[in-house]
């Protein structure tokens, strides 16, 4: 069974850095390309970034993380991570990953990706 499982979210001070991680079980990862999303109270969910499959490795990133985060993958441990650096209250919401219907990130609206995780939270104090 195809299953997307997120962890490492928590409660973070403001300028502090987190790494979230993204597992796989019933599929090989690197054979696809991984997103991350999140939703913020009260607001639609929001594309974060992206990876391509291993055979490609290009990523994309939302203007809002821009120069502050990085998404890698670990193929051997069928995982994708995303750090996130200098975070800010805004930064506050559930995580998501999912699996994109391409190989390539040609978006970050969430209409391309079709497998999700159940999320994890990240709460930035101020």
């Amino acid at each position: 069974q195809l299953q997307l499982v997120e962890s490492g979210g928590t409660l973070v001070q403001s300028g502090g850095s987190l790494r979230l991680s993204c597992t796989a079980s019933g599929f090989t990862l690197d054979d696809f390309a991984i997103g991350w999303f999140r939703q913020a109270p009260g607001k639609e969910r929001e594309g974060v970034s992206c990876i391509e499959s291993s055979s490609f490795g290009s990523t994309k990133y939302a203007d809002s993380v821009t120069g502050r985060s990085t998404i890698s993958r670990a193929d051997a441990k069928n995982m994708v991570y995303l750090q996130i650096d200098s975070l800010k209250p805004e930064d506050t919401g559930v995580y998501y990953c999912a699996l994109a219907t391409s190989d390539f990130c040609t978006t970050l609206d969430d209409s391309g990706y079709r497998y999700w995780g159940l999320g994890t939270q990240v709460t930035v104090s101020i």
